[in-house]
């Protein structure tokens, strides 16, 4: 079963909260159903712990629905805002002066730490092309897809990278038991 850390759902709630509101975020609640909506109805959860992605998943459906208005490529914006975020300060200028490459690596490191039944490979066959294969995500999952393609995308446009383009060459929602992001891009 595919497991995601309890800072996701936490940073996850803040955003909603900070960008739309206590009442948006009572609003996506009110319209989960089952373990879901008692778990984020709760908010005890521990930015340590694990969750079932099939959850989160939920959750963040609902969230599309509510604060997107179910616009989903939304998702791969907020992503991109988070990882920029995240790569801020002095890490912002290591990623700078490091390469694409690199930084793939890197992400990819990262993203083992924040989900568990989820595997990942990377595959940079030639200079300006990757090819990342995910496994573990079943095709409920299919939202997750468009949060990975933010981070990199921008986490590759941090680093030098031009002309970025990302896209699943195999999606989450094909639920073939793996799905591959290609991933192009020119410079540095």
């Amino acid at each position: 079963m595919a497991e995601i850390k309890g800072t996701v759902l936490t940073d996850s709630i803040k955003s909603i909260k900070d960008r739309y509101g206590d009442p948006a975020y009572k609003n996506i609640v009110d319209q989960l159903k089952g373990q879901t909506r008692t778990l984020f109805e709760r908010s005890h959860i521990l930015p340590l712990g694990w969750y079932s992605l099939d959850t989160f998943a939920q959750f963040l459906e609902m969230d599309v629905k509510v604060t997107m208005n179910g616009n989903e490529q939304e998702l791969i914006n907020r992503s991109e805002r988070v990882i920029e975020r995240q790569l801020s300060g002095l890490y912002k200028w290591f990623v700078k002066f490091g390469s694409p490459e690199f930084l793939l690596k890197r992400i990819s490191v990262v993203h083992q730490t924040y989900f568990r039944g989820v595997d990942i490979e990377v595959n940079l066959p030639s200079p300006g092309r990757a090819v990342l294969k995910y496994t573990g995500f079943s095709k409920q999952h299919r939202l997750i897809g468009l949060s990975i393609i933010g981070f990199y995308r921008k986490g590759l446009e941090i680093s030098g990278a031009k002309d970025v383009k990302a896209e699943f060459v195999t999606p989450i929602e094909d639920d073939k038991g793996y799905c591959e992001l290609l991933l192009t891009w020119r410079g540095k």
